[in-house]
């Protein structure tokens, strides 16, 4: 046995989609209920686990052998299903990996699990199994039977005090009968993929990348779920208050409807397209004291929101630790990982001075002292949000990022030296855009350092080719157009070889696709092969683009469109271009360069990885200057790149 192709039907009474799999699994009343195979290719079998069939012992035996190669679609939910099923079931079986000290020790060893979905975002293609299935057009293709019957025998029907019932087999043969045939077209639909696209298989780097990923998952992060409770129970109060305020001062049944409070404020001669944040912001210096009062309060209950929180206790595993909250591959036109349950790349940043004592006043539930230290409690409440992940007792977090990665790796693309001997020389790359924007010496905090936040926002958003709309949605929106159009051009003519770098790309793009050949720039290699445009970074790994064409675009000039999942979430055709193609080579690379830190790394504790930063949750003899040295080594595919990384430690995660 070399391979074998796995796909399980299980149930719990714990909702998969609010708590990831680590958590839907950690349930006592979790179970398998049908686990369909295939090894080697042979047929498909289906074992009836709910009627009392049994695995095989080779097929028992195989979960744990690290020469048998498992294959899934979404392969962390069988692996971590079947952990924890053996752990129960058949702990003589059961292995793990890594050290005592470790926190995976409940969990089958990822390095010998290939997943489907991860083969399938390598090539651009879609996040589910259907969506991949319908785009490769393959003969067997996902029952649509399976949602109904999944809630069938899947989920609780309905509760004996706190006890769940499930639907058992025999109270509907008939569909179990179809739910076994679903379980099995899966396994066939799983083959069916890895057989079309294996002439383009993923490099073994990748998986090995794959690996570790799945082994931070495992690891999860430490929560502190006192302050998370607490937090929530003094939200929900605060907001309660507020809401109460708010109804005392307008009269308004839910002063939270937008509706209404645009009625009530048209009433007072105010009349609003929009209550979003930065509207209200600007309208708060010129409103009557009354309207000012009630804008001010509306504002604060919209903040009051403790979803961040109850994510993580809803997350949170039976140790206390949170895991699966990292997606390899969510981002397939670029690699980079996605965030899942808790979303820690989108979590409110801490500004709060003192935000030990804070944290402790809601450790405490303090709500009194808290609403008198601190008069905006729903805004506290946010930027106590990163505080709720700990490390584990007699163990610090080390927080270390990349320092202007997306601008270092552009620059050494492009070959702008400038920018390069900036980096050289440790100088603030925000500070000498601006420079050369405005041709005066910008020193942060110092000569001209108001000039530096407008560096900042050419760099955020002229890099990749945007123009006035990108620096407005940058942070540039108090500038006139005038100034912005300026801005835009002064960055162009002070950056000549990344504009270069926007046409060269393009260029190549467009031949390799029109001609169905190669064409090379800048290092970076282009191929159109059988159906897809293939982009080769300098690691050797590869974005795609499928079925890509030459269509002229809106401006009667050639560009590529190509097949993905756009906005709508629906696979449509996209139209690319020069700028975005940098875009995503360059957020490919750094994303590159991140995971090509972690394994140099891995021997360490890493529990998250947020865009360029990793936490590491390491023990107090652990220095951080060693950390930052070896996150910052360059890789021998990027000879001349200058990296920097900078972090911090402390007792519970924040921003620096």
């Amino acid at each position: 046995m070399k391979h074998i192709f796995i796909d399980l039907e299980t149930r719990s009474d714990v909702d998969l989609t609010k708590t990831g799999v680590y958590r839907y699994a950690d349930s006592p009343y979790f179970d398998i209920l049908l686990f369909a195979y295939s090894v080697d290719g042979s047929p498909v079998q289906v074992v009836d686990l709910a009627c009392g069939e049994q695995l095989t012992d080779d097929i028992l035996h195989a979960l744990t052998d690290d020469t048998v190669i498992k294959h899934s679609f979404n392969a962390s939910f069988e692996r971590v299903c079947l952990s924890v099923w053996l752990r129960r079931n058949h702990p003589d079986v059961f292995r793990s990996y890594s050290i005592p000290e470790d926190s995976v020790g409940d969990y089958l060893d990822p390095s010998s699990w290939h997943c489907s979905m991860v083969a399938s975002a390598y090539l651009g293609l879609p996040l589910t199994l259907a969506g991949v299935g319908a785009a490769l057009k393959l003969e067997e293709q996902k029952m649509t039977e399976g949602k109904v019957l999944i809630r069938y025998f899947c989920v609780p029907y309905c509760y004996e005090g706190d006890v769940p019932l499930f639907h058992s087999p025999g109270d509907a043969p008939d569909k179990w009968a179809v739910f076994k045939a679903y379980n099995k077209r899966d396994v066939e639909t799983e083959m069916g993929i890895e057989a079309k696209i294996s002439r383009f298989p993923v490099p073994d780097f990748v998986w090995e990348e794959y690996h570790l990923d799945q082994e931070i998952n495992d690891r999860g992060i430490q929560l502190d779920l006192s302050l998370v409770q607490n937090a929530i129970r003094i939200g929900d109060t605060a907001k309660e208050q507020l809401t109460e305020r708010l109804c005392d001062l307008t009269g308004l049944e839910n002063p939270n409807s937008v509706m209404q409070m645009k009625g009530w404020l048209k009433a007072r001669g105010l009349e609003l397209d929009s209550l979003g944040k930065k509207d209200v912001q600007e309208l708060l210096g010129s409103v009557s004291p009354e309207i000012y009062e009630v804008l001010r309060l509306r504002q604060m209950t919209s903040k009051s929101s403790v979803r961040k929180y109850t994510a993580m206790q809803t997350a949170a595993c039976s140790d206390g630790r949170a895991r699966g909250m990292f997606q390899f591959y969510g981002a397939n036109r670029t690699g980079r990982e996605a965030g899942r349950i808790i979303q820690l790349q989108n979590l409110p940043q801490n500004h709060i001075p003192d935000l030990k004592e804070a944290r402790d006043l809601v450790l405490s539930g303090d709500m009194d002292a808290l609403e008198l230290l601190y008069e905006d409690i729903p805004d506290t409440l946010s930027q106590l949000i990163r505080t709720a992940f700990i490390p584990k007792p007699g163990y610090k977090f080390i927080v270390a990022d990349f320092s202007a990665i997306e601008a270092r790796v552009i620059a050494w693309l492009a070959g702008e030296q400038w920018r390069m001997k900036a980096f050289a020389a440790g100088q603030d790359i925000y500070c000498e855009s601006a420079s050369r924007i405005y041709g005066v010496p910008v020193v942060k905090h110092g000569e001209n350092g108001h000039l530096r936040q407008k560096g900042k926002v050419a760099e955020l958003a002229c890099g990749y080719g945007g123009s006035v709309g990108a620096m407005k949605a940058m942070g540039g929106a108090d500038m006139t157009d005038e100034e912005l159009k300026q801005i835009v051009t002064d960055w162009r003519q002070a950056s000549p070889h990344i504009v270069q770098l926007w046409w060269d790309v393009e260029s190549a793009a467009i031949r390799a696709v029109s001609n169905k050949t190669a064409a090379e720039t800048h290092g970076i290699r282009f191929s159109y092969e059988s159906g897809f445009l293939f982009i080769e970074l300098p690691s050797g790994r590869r974005l795609a683009y499928v079925k890509p064409r030459i269509e002229e675009n809106r401006f009667g000039n050639d560009s590529i469109t190509y097949y993905g999942v756009g906005a709508s979430k629906k696979w449509q055709r996209l139209e690319t271009y020069g700028g975005k193609l940098v875009e995503n080579i360059v957020q490919a690379i750094a994303r590159d360069l991140l995971f090509y830190s972690m394994r140099t790394l891995s021997h360490c504790f890493i529990c998250g990885h947020i865009h360029d930063e990793m936490i590491i949750e390491c023990s107090l003899d652990v220095l951080l200057e060693v950390i930052c040295e070896q996150m910052a080594r360059t890789p021998a595919w990027a000879e001349g790149l200058l990296l920097r990384a900078d972090g911090y430690e402390c007792e519970f995660y924040k921003k620096d």
